[in-house]
């Protein structure tokens, strides 16, 4: 346990490298960079719809 406690971020970076490379090798490059570009839209209109509490409205008028 010491040892994952010390070298915790290169350990999770390892892994995160390698889901990165399988899916560019099973579904392409190409694809794998507009999945990323997605993912990233999404977590931003996440975060704003958070920040500015437009679902929490919407949920206090029904």
């Amino acid at each position: 346990m010491d040892l994952f406690e010390r070298y915790r971020y290169p350990i999770i970076g390892g892994i995160i490298g390698y889901i990165i490379a399988v899916c560019i090798f099973t579904i392409g490059f190409w694809k794998m960079i507009l999945l990323f570009l997605l993912i990233g839209l999404g977590i931003f209109v996440g975060l704003y719809l958070q920040r500015t509490g437009i679902i929490e409205q919407i949920k206090k008028k029904k």
